[in-house]
């Protein structure tokens, strides 16, 4: 674990590097923590003990960097993992829907900052898609939570980059 966590936070310092002047945008895109299963019927479970566990660990991680805004979209498992990153920042978390978001208008109003994403298993992927403009990431598997993808925009560069977390 400390050798991924040494692994992930010099990659980070090498994208962020790049977030210096308020031109650079760095969005950092996570699936929701493991979710409550025992209801298969919930459509909007919340966390179990492991997931509130690693909605913790998520915003350790996200310590040692300047966060200025949260999103999430509207389900308990989302916005519970968001929650310590945000409380952390003293931040309010902002709802997207992730089929209804208007790009240019959320790339505008992010410009120069520093983002945490909560999606889900589709919606996190594609809204990496959407920051990069082209396919690349699929939708993740339903028992993966580690993923995180960070994306850095400078001006017309764009990098990007998944990370596994375990």
């Amino acid at each position: 674990m400390k050798k991924y966590f040494f692994l992930l936070s010099l990659l980070i310092i090498i994208c962020s590097s790049y977030a210096q002047e308020n031109t650079t945008s760095t969005y950092y895109l996570i699936r929701h923590a493991e979710k409550d299963r025992s209801d298969t019927t919930n459509k909007n479970p919340s966390l179990t003990e492991n997931g509130q566990q690693r909605a913790e660990k998520w915003s350790q991680l996200f310590e040692q960097f300047q966060i200025d805004a949260v999103y999430s979209t509207n389900y308990k498992r989302t916005q519970n993992t968001a929650l310590p990153t945000a409380k952390k920042n003293n931040l309010t978390i902002k709802t997207y829907h992730p089929f209804k978001i208007d790009m240019k208008q959320f790339l505008k109003d992010t410009k120069g900052t520093s983002v945490l994403i909560v999606g889900h298993s589709n919606t996190t992927p594609s809204f990496v898609n959407k920051l990069i403009g082209k396919e690349v990431y699929k939708d993740i598997d339903d028992t993966n939570n580690a993923n995180l993808y960070i994306v850095t925009i400078k001006g017309e560069q764009i990098s990007h980059v998944l990370v596994k977390i375990k």
